[in-house]
């Protein structure tokens, strides 16, 4: 198990892992639209062929092909043909609004749900990290804190997931970066939804470099429970942000 997994590659990976319970064209054309919210497919970007993506993704290909025909009528892929033809990601402005309406779409209790088993999985990889990290991992950890940009939104989403694995890389635990990797996927897009906000941003440095504090100490409990809270304030306010969206229609 490496102790450490950088974070551009290993999120990427996220995208494409396979799709838990079998495989419909409308989770791999979830999973795709998220990774092209969160920033993880950039514009112009070329996509796996449907073959290749049905291979990855653990699926047949018709339904990958079902699911890149989705994602053409969103207007977030597009379809060349010729010798360097495929399937290219096109440059997006309405990310917020996709986010807002996919918001409005989950109940509280669903948003509530999805921070208990995030939390749950990234709470458990920190209290492990307290006990399997050595020195250098640790100046590792922080010097990625350290790296992010907290007046960007963009670098703070994306230090966010990068946090986030290199706790669950520390682990040690195969399933548990398994499971980080799966569930950046799925959730990330709307669980940091609040890093639009500066004082959110600044509350995510912050956390994060408590986190850290903790690990060093060899803190597990700490570990876990900075994790855990931090966690359930973005899914407060994104409840929060779900009563504002209602109450204006």
């Amino acid at each position: 198990m490496p102790q450490s997994i950088r974070a551009t590659t290993a999120a990427r990976a996220a995208v494409f892992a396979p799709i838990a319970g079998g495989g419909r064209a409308e989770l791999v054309t979830q999973r795709l639209s998220d990774a092209i919210d969160l920033g993880l497919l950039n514009s112009g970007e070329k996509l796996p062929s449907e073959a290749e993506m049905a291979r990855q993704f653990g699926v047949a290909t018709v339904t990958a092909r079902e699911a890149l025909e989705a994602l053409r009528e969103r207007g977030l892929v597009e379809t060349r043909r010729g010798r360097d033809g495929g399937s290219f990601v096109i440059a997006i402005d309405s990310r917020a609004t996709r986010i807002a309406r996919r918001v409005a779409s989950l109940s509280r209790v669903e948003l509530r749900d999805m921070g208990v088993h995030y939390a749950a999985i990234a709470g458990a990889a920190a209290e492990l990290a307290a006990d399997r990290s050595t020195d250098d991992d640790i100046r590792r950890l922080r010097e990625t804190v350290e790296a992010v940009d907290s007046g960007d939104e963009t670098s703070t989403r994306r230090g966010e997931g990068t946090f986030r694995l290199e706790v669950a890389a520390l682990s040690q635990s195969a399933r548990l970066v398994r499971e980080e990797l799966r569930l950046q996927a799925e959730f990330a897009p709307l669980l940091w939804w609040c890093l639009r906000d500066s004082a959110e941003r600044r509350t995510s440095r912050a956390e994060h470099l408590a986190v850290v504090a903790a690990i060093e100490t060899l803190d597990g409990a700490e570990a876990r429970r900075r994790t855990v809270e931090h966690i359930g304030g973005a899914i407060e306010w994104l409840l929060d942000e779900k009563t504002a969206l209602e109450a204006g229609g």
